[in-house]
């Protein structure tokens, strides 16, 4: 993940994938790189970076929690009773029981190389609730091929699933292997979603300098 200089920006998020791939949206990565440019100094109220899928707004609470605007989701399709959307990221979100229990490697695999996803890929959410607005999200994450503890656009598009208010303000929590975040959003009568807000903490855990030999 890099941050770039960006002309009317504060930066500019450039993410790879595992497989060497520019990716689409990183959600956690997005809040991880935010609280970065705060330790390399970059202090602001609200900030404003652009990624692969377009700017983002952010704020670092008090407390360290860092917060991300996502882009806005018109529609979510359904398929065999499952659902698809884009959260800055394609994702499927099945609802499962005993996700604890589950391979999430092998049905996430399956689903990801079927004969529908299989050109461009797709990420995989299981999602089991856990009460009227808690859910657990265990994800498939394509180009990483395997699952990822906590997938920041994954959680959105599961907590867009699991809305618990038919209109107006939702507030959902959200339990993953790698810690728990909370998303809000608006969902209004024509299904459409707007200001989408991912929140949870982003901790330095560790730091380090990389030379890059000459080519």
């Amino acid at each position: 993940m890099l941050l770039n200089l960006k002309d009317g920006y504060d930066f500019e998020m450039k993410y790879f994938n595992a497989d060497g791939k520019e990716s689409s949206m990183c959600g956690n990565g997005g809040r991880c790189l935010v609280k970065f440019a705060y330790h390399q100094g970059i202090h602001k109220s609200t900030y404003l970076f652009t990624a692969i899928d377009g700017d983002h707004e952010a704020e670092i609470d008090l407390d360290g929690t860092v917060s991300l605007k996502m882009k806005d989701v018109p529609v979510i399709k359904s398929l065999n009773g499952d659902f698809i959307l884009n959260t800055g990221s394609p994702h499927y979100v099945k609802m499962v029981q005993d996700i604890e229990t589950m391979d999430v490697v092998k049905h996430g695999r399956a689903i990801r190389n079927s004969e529908v996803f299989k050109k461009d890929g797709i990420n995989v959410n299981f999602v089991e609730h856990t009460g009227d607005d808690t859910i657990f999200v265990r994800t498939y994450e394509r180009g990483v091929e395997d699952e990822t503890l906590s997938c920041g656009t994954g959680v959105t598009a599961a907590a867009l699933a699991c809305y618990h208010n038919e209109n107006g303000f939702n507030d959902v929590m959200v339990e993953t292997r790698g810690g728990k975040l909370n998303v809000e959003y608006e969902r209004y009568d024509d299904k459409s979603f707007n200001n989408i807000w991912l929140s949870g903490p982003a901790e330095k855990v560790f730091e380090g300098d990389f030379g890059l030999a000459a080519l």
